[in-house]
């Protein structure tokens, strides 16, 4: 008998404690943020992904009424931070403004099973789109895209494109372009698109592509012309500058994109907060100019959308990849 109300005791004792430790659970959640929130970046600080990610850092922090810290991780195309943050507690401490090669380029390159895009990670919302833009040496003859073609498919062996290193999204937005026009142009991979850009202004190689953002600069101080952005519209930025459909590539449509991410698993409170407080920093006007003047466009789309692209591009560097026979070891 005493020993069974010894049981009974024990037994509502580890109920009462299991509540009070669940109630607990769930006046956390409902307090978060209550300390601040970490924001992974994949890629080395002063680079776009790093600049972008500290401007929305700072709105974000003001929506949550909380500290929001970056800390670069960098390394294997943003798939170090990527797989950090697939596997850290998903409390919503954590997060990653990933960018999308690190989604949708790099694993299929790598062949990498350290995380699945699409069913390793709570999507929280895309945060802008960038555009790549062709750029093209002063010393090269060529005005346009269909110009660098012709030329590509009379001179064989002339034609060099330049990119931050295999399986860059530079690299394969050129490989796309070369498998659409179908001529013979060499790869020549560099560490980082500045000394590749380089070698662009001084001919050593003819074309490169780059963000927008950073590429605008050489446009406009006469270092190299710009031949077409990779977005379906014109950039704001650079109004004359035809798209890459309008150049005569039909269907061609490359895109970039910055997104809010978290772990698998995070409370629905906890990600309704973040997708509140993302949608806020998107309407804001000042975060608006930051980014736009930078040459990025906002991106308003769910969730829900940022998976169908995840799945579409997926697709799509998978077929330029296995058509390209393209792979970093």
């Amino acid at each position: 008998m005493k020993r069974r109300q010894l049981l009974g005791t024990l037994a509502l004792s580890c109920s009462a404690l299991l509540g009070v430790f669940a109630n607990a659970s769930v006046q956390a959640q409902t307090n978060w943020p209550e300390r601040p929130i970490k924001l992974l970046v994949g890629y080395a600080a002063g680079g776009p992904v790093d600049v972008t990610a500290r401007v929305f850092a700072k709105y974000l922090g003001e929506q949550l009424k909380q500290n929001v810290v970056v800390e670069n991780r960098g390394g294997a195309s943003g798939m170090i931070a990527a797989d950090a943050t697939a596997k850290a507690t998903p409390d919503g401490y954590t997060l990653n403004f990933i960018a999308s090669p690190s989604m949708t380029i790099a694993p299929v390159v790598q062949r990498s099973k350290l995380f699945d895009p699409r069913k390793d990670f709570t999507l929280i919302g895309p945060v802008v789109n960038y555009a790549n833009i062709l750029l093209i040496g002063p010393q090269i003859k060529a005005n346009s895209v269909k110009e660098l073609i012709d030329y590509a498919k009379a001179n064989p062996d002339k034609v060099a494109f330049g990119s931050a290193g295999v399986g860059a999204s530079n690299h394969l937005s050129a490989e796309l372009l070369r498998q659409s026009a179908d001529v013979q142009m060499l790869h020549v991979p560099y560490k980082g698109n500045s000394p590749a850009m380089m070698d662009v202004v001084s001919g050593k190689i003819t074309f490169m592509f780059d963000i927008v953002g950073t590429g605008k600069v050489f446009v406009d101080n006469g270092q190299a012309r710009g031949l077409a952005v990779t977005s379906k519209t014109r950039n704001p930025s650079m109004p004359n500058v035809p798209t890459m459909i309008e150049a005569g590539i039909a269907d061609y449509e490359v895109i970039g994109w910055f997104a809010l991410v978290g772990p698998k698993g995070m409370p629905d409170n906890v990600t309704e907060k973040l997708i509140s407080g993302l949608n806020e920093v998107r309407k804001n006007p000042d975060f608006r100019k930051a980014v736009e003047e930078a040459g990025y466009t906002v991106e308003m789309a769910d969730k829900t959308q940022l998976l169908d692209r995840i799945n579409n591009e997926l697709i799509l560097w998978q077929n330029v990849v296995t058509k390209g026979n393209i792979q970093n070891n």
